[in-house]
């Protein structure tokens, strides 16, 4: 086992151990925490985050970062009603939804690859005009008017839970496959680790990087679609905020910011983790504003310990 695959099994069970504690805690504080409408919820909310947060890892591992997440997410849920508007049917409309997503993800490898843009100013610079291409497309205005069969599936259940965190195992178990048993995986953690060194052992850098964006891209447009499935309509401002919440979840979970230290399961309980304390706020009536404050504590604690390992190396 791997550094990485070590330090994310060690800080995986410490994130369990926080999470399992917050929800005795939740439990005993409160009379709603543990209704089965409040763990539906929890898990269609964590959902979202958690295939935004997956695919952000991907990009860290290789000490880049995606904040366009959020903007992807709005720009494809207008992508995909207005596709559906124009009389493509819902699974033609999705799929051509997640091309728009992947084709975002080649122009920030090619900003990052060819133009030597780094990549949070390319992605930043992306996050501001999606935005402003979605609200030029929609004149500023919400897109609603969905088939019923596409906002039924995010309020559905199969075997008591809800679709959407059926598609979260989807998109999981092929990640946690690619990153932690194939070679396209370690290419992805050695390109983290030393770009000129992994270059210099035969991996294809550029096609490592561009796999990445692209997957990261890819996940946040099917992201914009279960939203939009889910509040039935689209809005190019959706999303907002979101690329700092996978960020989040990605750090939390153990993905490191210098790159080369990350899991799949990570992200997973770091979403879950920062839905719990949403929730669990909302419960306790607290002001709002502590939720952003307790997430951004952990991150400035994970982070410093993730540089405290390194410096110990």
């Amino acid at each position: 086992m791997s550094f990485s695959e070590r330090f994310g099994f060690l800080r995986g069970l410490t994130l369990a151990g926080l999470l399992l504690a917050m929800w005795i805690a939740l439990a005993i504080g409160t009379t709603t925490f543990l209704t089965p409408t409040n763990f539906v919820n929890l898990a269609r909310q964590a959902s979202l985050w958690s295939i935004i947060a997956i695919g952000q890892t991907f990009v860290l591992l290789t000490a880049g970062i995606d904040l366009s997440v959020g903007a992807v997410i709005g720009f494809t849920g207008v992508i995909v009603a207005m596709l559906m508007h124009a009389g493509v049917p819902i699974l033609p409309a999705v799929f051509l939804t997640l091309l728009v997503g992947a084709g975002i993800g080649c122009f920030h490898a090619f900003g990052v690859l060819r133009l030597g843009l780094p990549p949070f100013i390319m992605t930043l610079a992306t996050l501001t005009s999606l935005r402003g291409i979605g609200y030029i497309m929609t004149n500023g205005r919400p897109l609603s008017g969905f088939p019923d069969s596409f906002t039924d599936f995010s309020v559905s259940a199969f075997l008591g839970i809800p679709l959407l965190f059926w598609v979260v195992i989807a998109v999981a178990i092929p990640a946690y496959v690619l990153l932690h048993r194939t070679r396209y995986g370690r290419y992805i953690y050695a390109t983290g680790s030393n770009r000129e060194a992994a270059r210099l052992s035969g991996v294809n850098v550029a096609a490592t990087i561009c796999m990445v964006y692209v997957i990261s891209s890819t996940l946040a447009a099917l992201a914009g679609v279960l939203t939009a499935s889910r509040i039935g309509v689209a809005i190019a401002g959706t999303g907002e905020g979101w690329e700092l919440e996978s960020i989040a979840a990605s750090v939390i979970g153990g993905a490191s910011l210098f790159g080369a230290v990350g899991t799949i399961y990570g992200p997973l309980l770091g979403a879950i983790l920062i839905t719990t304390i949403n929730n669990g706020a909302n419960l306790l009536n607290a002001n709002s504003f502590w939720q952003q404050v307790i997430t951004g504590g952990l991150i400035i604690v994970i982070v410093y310990i993730d540089q405290s390992n390194r410096r110990a190396r």
